[in-house]
């Protein structure tokens, strides 16, 4: 039977349009799947491994977590290098960002001579004017030079008080560079001596908040030393300096040695600094100091290139000339050498000759002997009063023609040095100068050395015998932290600060051992200290901590209760972190609960960090310009004579 056409054509169409939509949908999940494939393939080669890929009909969705907006975009870019972009669909998400961490606050102050300059981050809420304002009263004859940013960040904690203690700091420090953060003050400087460098450090720990780490680089440059000076005498004693002066340790050490093999007895070191007439000065020093060993007895005196070699009364003669001739021969050319022999003792002696001046220990000084003329008595007479003090001094001089034409220098030079000792004596006589006498200062004795070489001449002999002896330490001073912390020490090992167990509050048998130590703070002045809490490891390690923390804050009020002022005092709580004994025993737990006392002691500085080099650069630059011309014609000589010591 046949159908009718247009049934016929009816099924033709119906199974056409099926076949359509089966060959379209395979299409479109070929496409999809392709696509996903290609766009996977290229975020998994850029890395984005973290990006989800979908695909939708013609449409690529992508989804997932990015880690910043960068990322995010790079991904759309290697999607839409597989498809066409208007197809990418960003379904995707940026990680939330943390707040940003704020700045690390830090200022760094430089005052040297030509002035102030401060430079670094600061918060914004810092009062700008008012730092640069405390910077300038430190001299108000100088510039300061503010290089600071800012950034609108709360002040960190201890910033206020670092600034403040680098500002106080810099007051005593004329030549300085500080480094100042929140918890860290570094302090690089130059001082004039050593003296001055321990006086500083002490002064800058004592001055430190105690919960501020302070790090000190105090640097003491060589001293320039004018003239430059050395004197070495043999006697029966042995060997002796009265003055030795070397330009480095080196030098120091061949001079030493040289000393040492001419009978130099006890420990002795040269003053290390600058102004060497020449770089061949141990050499000189080494050869005139075996000269005199050689001759037997005597003295050696260098004042810069001048020499003068004295020997004993009584000396061979054809010894004396040989040694000096071959000295002579021996010494680096721009060295000078005077000698002198010392005519024998005749029978005749029409008496002294003299002029002497005595100072007591309190202070009176007297006068005594023979002055060429009236001048001569007046002048002496002034320049005593001026020295010592018009009410100090008492003139019983008298008038005697004839004396030495060098005898007004000799009497002058040797006042200017009897008023360098605490107390002594002075005797001027033809053919020396004596010197005896107590000094408080340890360079007294190479110091006068030194002026009397200069102002004496060549060839004029002295004599120095002065002690030295530590000054009297001030009736108000403190005593160094040191022993402090010391004397604490020895009284907890004798009694020991107990509490109640399990509680902050203090034994009652303990409380005479914080009067104790609290009588050791009462003396010690404001020193930093830290009070440590430390217990053993029974129980939980928080609360231990908490515990330690409460025992030794309690140690702190106690001590203000006795009116001791605490404002460089800190409390801290170890817990159980600290042991020093075995916590498995009970002899060993009850060692390790105890209170501790600490100082809180600066920390070293790495010059290397701090730019040390470059402040005693600039420093010994200034004292080389006052330091004597070295002889240039030397510098460069080959050094042979020493090679072969």
């Amino acid at each position: 039977m046949r159908l009718p056409y247009f049934i016929v054509v009816s099924l033709i169409f119906l199974v056409s349009a099926g076949l359509s939509l089966l060959a379209a949908s395979y299409v479109v999940t070929k496409i999809e799947e392709t696509s996903e494939f290609a766009v996977r393939r290229a975020l998994d080669l850029k890395g984005h491994d973290w990006a989800e890929v979908e695909s939708d009909g013609l449409r690529v969705v992508l989804t997932g977590i990015a880690p910043d907006e960068a990322t995010r975009f790079n991904a759309l870019t290697a999607a839409g290098t597989e498809v066409d972009a208007s197809r990418v669909i960003d379904e995707m998400e940026v990680e939330a960002t943390s707040a940003l961490a704020p700045p690390r606050f830090s200022a760094e102050i430089l005052r040297n001579d030509r002035g102030i300059s401060i430079i670094g981050l600061i918060p914004a809420s810092e009062d700008r004017d008012d730092l640069i304002r405390r910077l300038g009263n430190l001299d108000p004859n100088i510039a300061v030079s503010d290089l600071m940013e800012t950034a609108d960040y709360p002040k960190p904690d201890g910033w206020d008080a670092a600034i403040s203690y680098a500002i106080e700091a810099l007051a005593s420090l004329p030549r300085a560079k500080i480094s100042a953060n929140a918890d860290l003050v570094k302090i690089t400087a130059i001082a004039d001596s050593q003296q001055e460098k321990q006086r500083l450090e002490r002064d800058l720990t004592r001055a430190a908040p105690p919960s501020l780490r302070i790090g000190l680089a105090i640097s003491a440059p060589r001293p320039v030393i004018t003239p430059f000076t050395l004197r070495f005498l043999i006697n029966e004693d042995g060997g002796q300096f009265d003055a030795c002066s070397a330009q480095d340790a080196k030098a120091r050490d061949r001079i030493v040695t040289a000393a040492r093999d001419a009978g130099l007895s006890g420990t002795y070191s040269c003053t290390i600094g600058l102004g060497e007439p020449s770089p061949r000065w141990p050499e000189a020093a080494e050869k005139s100091i075996q000269a005199l060993a050689r001759i037997g007895k005597g003295s050696v005196t260098m004042s810069d290139a001048d020499i003068t070699l004295v020997a004993a009364q009584g000396t061979d003669p054809a010894l004396f000339d040989r040694v000096v001739g071959e000295l002579e021969t021996a010494l680096p050319q721009v060295f000078a050498l005077h000698a002198v022999l010392p005519e024998p003792e005749t029978s005749e002696q029409t008496g002294p000759v003299e002029f002497s001046a005595t100072r007591s220990p309190e202070g009176l000084v007297q006068l005594r002997g023979r002055l060429g003329d009236e001048t001569l008595r007046d002048m002496v007479d002034s320049y005593a009063r001026a020295a010592f003090g018009s009410d100090q001094v008492y003139t019983a001089t008298r008038i005697a023609p004839g004396l030495p034409a060098d005898w007004p220098v000799r009497v002058l030079a040797g006042l200017e040095a009897l008023a360098q000792l605490h107390n002594g004596a002075l005797t001027v006589t033809p053919g020396s100068v004596e010197l005896t006498g107590l000094s408080h200062e340890e360079d007294a004795k190479a110091r006068i050395a030194g002026q009397l070489s200069d102002k004496l001449g060549e060839g004029q002999e002295f004599i120095l015998t002065i002690t030295y002896q530590p000054p009297p330490e001030p009736e108000d001073a403190l005593p160094d932290p040191e022993v402090c912390e010391a004397q604490i020490a020895e009284i907890q090992s004798v009694s020991k600060i107990a509490f109640e167990p399990g509680s902050a509050t203090i034994a009652s048998d303990s409380r005479d051992t914080v009067n104790q130590i609290a009588d050791i703070l009462r003396d010690c002045g404001p020193i930093r200290l830290e009070i440590q809490g430390h217990t053993d490891s029974q129980g939980r390690e928080e609360m231990n901590q908490q515990l330690s923390q409460a025992r030794a804050q309690s140690i702190l009020n106690e001590l203000r209760g006795r009116r001791i002022p605490t404002s460089s005092y800190t409390a801290v709580g170890y817990g159980e972190t600290q042991p020093i004994a075995d916590n498995d025993t009970e002899e060993g737990r009850e060692a390790n609960r105890r209170i501790e006392f600490r100082l809180i002691r600066p920390e070293p500085v790495e010059a290397s960090e701090t730019g040390l080099e470059a402040l005693e650069a600039e420093a010994e630059v200034g004292a080389e310009a006052d330091a004597p011309e070295m002889d240039q014609t030397e510098s460069t000589a080959p050094d042979t004579d020493a090679e072969d010591q």
